[in-house]
């Protein structure tokens, strides 16, 4: 059962990007996580998508922004368990390193880059709430790369006491959105991550829009389902079952079963 826009969290992505366009709320935000003073930020683009070649796989980027220093800063909220994770931080760090610089220009163009996945999940059953990660020697560790990409896992799933409150507080807060989570915490940055949610969530323009993408959602679900019936029917016509006892065994409208293998044989033949 899908959510309205009043019930959402914040771990949930569309509630994330619109709150983090507040560019004070993300400089505040990433701030804390890494531990550096920002001057300013600038929202490149609200869900950023990078899709560089027709054959390759796109990326939509949750919440995409550079500093004064043109560092770029992208956060990803991440809901239910992937073990693939890893490869995906990867992919993300190739796409915006190609996004970044055209063929032939000089590789000093590439600028620093954090990436920072936010998980509702310990990837790493190691009970830390913040991993991060940086390309090191493997036979000194004394070396570093230098290669100015770093990639930060965050968990709200940690016990260990790694952070500071306020951090603490935010990944609390990133699961359970409620008034009574803002009442505990101490700090200011989860009261304003609140405030800045009250306001999305009461914005009419953006309910319409949820209600959009969740209309547009169930179309492509809908579309799916019906695709896979069909396949079924195709699957079962070339088996040498005949149209009607297709129609009998699944429940399937006769004259649906013949308009699909009427309009589809051409395929099974081929």
């Amino acid at each position: 059962m899908n959510k309205t826009l009043k019930e959402l969290n914040l771990e949930d992505d569309f509630l994330f990007a619109k709150v983090m366009s507040d560019k004070q709320i993300c400089k505040e935000l990433l701030e804390k996580i890494l531990e550096i003073d920002i001057e300013k930020v600038e929202m490149i683009e609200e869900q950023k998508t990078i899709d560089l070649l027709l054959e390759s796989k796109g990326i939509r980027l949750d919440v995409y922004v550079k500093d004064e220093n043109n560092t770029i800063y992208n956060v990803e909220m991440q809901r239910g368990k992937h073990k693939n994770l890893p490869k995906r931080l990867r992919y993300y760090q190739g796409s915006i390193d190609l996004d970044l610089i055209s063929k032939g220009e000089d590789y000093r163009k590439l600028t620093k880059s954090y990436i920072i996945f936010i998980c509702t999940f310990d990837l790493f059953n190691k009970g830390r709430h913040k991993y991060t990660f940086e390309n090191i020697c493997l036979e000194d560790n004394s070396i570093m790369l230098k290669d100015e990409a770093q990639k930060i896992i965050l968990n709200t799933k940690g016990i260990m006491n790694d952070l500071s409150e306020e951090l603490l507080e935010f990944l609390k807060y990133v699961e359970n959105s409620t008034d009574d989570t803002v009442n505990k915490s101490k700090g200011n940055l989860v009261k304003s991550i609140h405030k800045r949610v009250q306001k999305v969530k009461n914005d009419i323009s953006v309910e319409v829009e949820f209600m959009t993408l969740l209309e547009r959602d169930r179309e492509k679900i809908e579309e799916g389902r019906e695709e896979a019936i069909k396949q079924l029917i195709l699957k079962q016509y070339s088996k040498g079952l005949s149209i009607e006892y297709i129609a009998e065994i699944n429940e399937f409208d006769l004259e649906y079963v013949r308009d699909v293998v009427k309009n589809n044989t051409p395929k099974i033949n081929n």
